[in-house]
C-alpha cells in the first residue's frame, strides 16, 4: 500500500521565533492562514494590540474553527475581542503559537475549514520546528 501526504492549501512547514513557513515561502509577521489555500497579514504585532477589529473580519470566511496562535506563551484573548466569531457560531480555541501551527495542520490536512490567527511577534522565543 502506497501512503501519500493529504494535500490542502496552506499547510505550515516549519516555524521558529518570529517566523512561519508555508510551502516554501517564510513568513516573519502576523499572519491568518485558511485551510482552503489563502492567507493574508493580520495587522498585528502585540498580543497587547489586539482588539475586537482583529478578529471580526475572520467571520467572513465562515469557518468551523479559528486556531488562535496568541505567540510564545499562552494568552487568551479577552471576551470581547472574540465576540463576533461566538455570535456567529464559530468556535474558537486559543494556544501558543507553535501548538496553533501543529493543530492547524492536522485540522486542515483532515479537510476541516480551519482559519489560523497566528500572532508571530518579533523576538518572542517559541519552539523551533514542527514536531
Amino acid at each position: 500500500m502506497k501512503f501519500t501526504p493529504d494535500q490542502f492549501g496552506s499547510a505550515i512547514t516549519g516555524y521558529g521565533p518570529g517566523w512561519i513557513a508555508v510551502g516554501s515561502q517564510r513568513i516573519d509577521h502576523s499572519v491568518v492562514l485558511r485551510s482552503t489555500g489563502e492567507w493574508a497579514d493580520w495587522q498585528c504585532m502585540r498580543f497587547e494590540d489586539l482588539t475586537p477589529a482583529h478578529f471580526a473580519p475572520l467571520v467572513a470566511s465562515r469557518p468551523e474553527l479559528v486556531v488562535f496562535g496568541s505567540g510564545g506563551t499562552l494568552r487568551f484573548p479577552r471576551p470581547e475581542w472574540i465576540r463576533s466569531l461566538i455570535e456567529a457560531g464559530i468556535g474558537i480555541e486559543t494556544m501558543d503559537t507553535g501548538a496553533a501551527c501543529r493543530t492547524y495542520n492536522i485540522l486542515a490536512g483532515e479537510g476541516r475549514r480551519v482559519t489560523a490567527a497566528l500572532l508571530l511577534a518579533p523576538g518572542v522565543p517559541e519552539p523551533d520546528r514542527l514536531k
